[in-house]
């Protein structure tokens, strides 16, 4: 048999060898000494193939719906952890250290804005 492939077999190859395979059954007078190339055995694998494509889908198919459910759990907590920093807020207040062990700044850690000092037209134009 072949020595495995570095790379997946691409589909439009498959489907030539699937082609391939309905001309090769339509062929009278096909008797190979290989008995890994009759036809029986090549339909064989076709069949293997096939069911082995439809495997990979349902588990894929599982997959995906296991983790739509997990990033759903994700936004669920989310959602609920940022109401707990809200409510945390509000009943302590915005400077106190029970909002600094959620993780957030308290109020008085924020830097104040400050003015940008203006540059005329004439300072601009000689750097």
């Amino acid at each position: 048999m072949a020595t495995k492939q570095p790379r997946p077999v691409p589909q439009d190859t498959i489907r030539d060898d699937a082609a391939s395979l309905v001309a090769l059954k339509e062929m009278t007078g096909y008797n190979p000494n290989n008995p890994d190339v009759k036809v029986d055995a090549i339909q064989a694998l076709a069949d293997a193939r096939i069911a082995a494509r439809a495997q990979e889908k349902l588990a894929s198919d599982a997959w995906n719906a296991k983790r739509d459910a997990a990033d759903a759990a994700d936004r669920v907590f989310h959602l609920a952890m940022k109401q707990a920093k809200k409510a945390v807020s509000v009943q302590f207040g915005e400077d106190s250290d029970e909002v600094a062990s959620m993780g957030l700044k308290k109020a008085g850690e924020y830097k104040r804005p400050e003015r940008k000092a203006k540059t005329n037209a004439v300072t601009k134009a000689a750097a």
